[in-house]
């Protein structure tokens, strides 16, 4: 009886198929993690600069004796209102422009608004649409920590 010797060259296709199927879900799980990261980062970028707003107003009552206006906004941070005496020379941010949120929106200043305090500086989240959860929550300068 002869024997047949099977020259085996290559991968069979459940082989390939395993292989893929694994792949598959290793990339799968790897860019989960890269999204969350991303998210992750927008939102402790918004509230970096939620913070950095939140005392460059504080510094402008401190020098002005008054608190920015809802028509100013926190345009007041970077150019002298006409009416302001003690103004900072060069402004109180050490750029010339507003920072954006995470989500390249800009921030929302609300004077006196429900929780008491003389302003609030906002950041309507990822969906730019006020309330929401998740990545889409509100975040406030008073939140920020």
């Amino acid at each position: 009886m002869k024997e047949k010797k099977q020259n085996r060259r290559g991968f069979t296709m459940v082989e390939l198929m395993a292989v893929l199927i694994i792949l598959g879900l290793l990339m799968a799980v790897v860019v989960q993690n890269f999204v969350g990261q991303v998210d992750k980062g927008r939102i402790t970028t918004t509230k970096a600069n939620l913070r950095l707003l939140h005392t460059a107003v504080n510094q402008f009552h401190m020098d002005t004796g008054r608190w920015p206006g809802e028509d100013e906004g926190l345009s007041v941070l970077i150019q002298q209102p006409t009416d302001v005496q003690n103004w900072q020379p060069g402004g109180y941010l050490e750029t010339t422009d507003l920072p954006k949120d995470g989500w390249g929106n800009d921030f929302i200043y609300v004077q006196y608004p429900e929780s008491g305090k003389p302003f609030v500086i906002k950041s309507f989240g990822a969906d730019g649409q006020d309330g929401g959860e998740g990545e889409n929550t509100d975040l406030l300068s008073t939140d920020a920590s």
